[in-house]
């Protein structure tokens, strides 16, 4: 498993994907942490969890839009 993960992480394609990640994803999870100063969920369970992780996209989204 290893080597094919390596051998797609190092193709051609897999580099292109990773130099697009740090354009689209990782920006909004350091504008979260850092600018929203959340680090940590409040509530237990993963139905919770997945509420609060809904909630706080939709907050993201929302100051997205009105900037």
């Amino acid at each position: 498993h290893k080597a094919k993960a390596y051998q797609l992480l190092n193709s051609e394609k897999g580099v292109e994907k990773r130099k697009q990640r740090c354009h689209d994803v990782e920006p909004v999870f350091g504008n979260i942490k850092q600018n929203h100063g959340f680090r940590r969920f409040m509530l237990r369970g993963k139905e919770k969890v997945a509420i609060e992780w809904g909630l706080l996209a939709i907050a993201q989204n929302v100051r997205k839009k009105a900037a």
